[in-house]
């Protein structure tokens, strides 16, 4: 899944440039969420995007980047903080405000890259840590809210356009993140039946042939908690049964 990244620098080129470099990264992959040019716009948008990444310049008019990060430090979940800036002699300070990287003007992508596979390890490690007692689970943003789905509660997952479509029993959720990612991390919950479609493993009730008047003969599988069929593609057909037998 990209890192959500929020640029904040004072000047448009400035911000321009990082934008083109994010782009030519591709481990790991990024998604600029926004652009802030001083404080108090950045402070908005981390609190709207819920970015997981902030790459901040240090002198800004009004509050500067240092301040801004000191704040951030407050959050209960606060991004990562990359400082870029023209200015070296403010790398100790930066760092002991726990930042995950300090880059100086022109900042080079290989040098980039490095600060990006910095902050990918520091947040596989704090997930690691995180508390295991708690379910597996989506969180969900839609219309300015979080929630917490667990994974135990979904029935199926459906690329759909840009989303995916998470389908519980009793609701749909839209979720921003791509499907290839969730069959990865949830082989152990979910298994595939079509190239747009993982079903949940407990809830295969049964693999049924149907015959379509304009595709011909296929296959569908039956889920507990749902009326609506999904289609089996020939590919998947063996490991879909595998899961119900299992």
């Amino acid at each position: 899944m990209a890192l959500k990244v929020l640029i904040v620098d004072d000047e448009a080129p400035a911000r321009s440039r990082l934008r083109a470099l994010l782009a030519e990264c591709t481990e790991p992959r990024t998604d600029v969420v926004g652009e802030a040019s001083n404080a108090v716009q950045a402070m908005d948008l981390i609190q709207r995007t819920q970015c997981e990444l902030v790459m901040l310049d240090i002198h800004m008019p009004g509050v500067d980047g240092i301040a801004l990060a000191s704040t951030l430090r407050e959050m209960a979940k606060p991004p990562a903080v990359v400082f870029v800036t023209a200015y070296a002699e403010h790398a100790v300070h930066a760092f002991e405000l726990e930042a995950a990287d300090y880059l100086t003007k022109p900042v080079r992508r290989e040098r980039l890259q490095q600060a990006l596979q910095k902050v990918q390890r520091q947040r596989s490690a704090a997930d690691g840590a995180a508390d295991t007692s708690l379910p597996e689970s989506l969180i969900i943003q839609e219309r300015g809210r979080s929630e917490r789905v667990a994974l135990a509660d979904v029935i199926y997952l459906k690329a759909e356009l840009k989303y995916i479509t998470v389908r519980t029993a009793d609701k749909e959720h839209i979720y921003d993140g791509a499907l290839s990612d969730l069959e990865q991390r949830y082989a152990h919950l979910f298994v595939r039946v079509h190239r747009n479609a993982l079903v949940s493993r407990r809830a295969v009730r049964a693999v049924e042939k149907h015959n379509d008047p304009v595709e011909g003969e296929g296959w569908t599988v039956r889920l507990d908690g749902v009326e609506e069929r999904l289609a089996v593609s020939r590919r998947q057909l063996a490991a879909v049964r595998e899961a119900l037998m299992s």
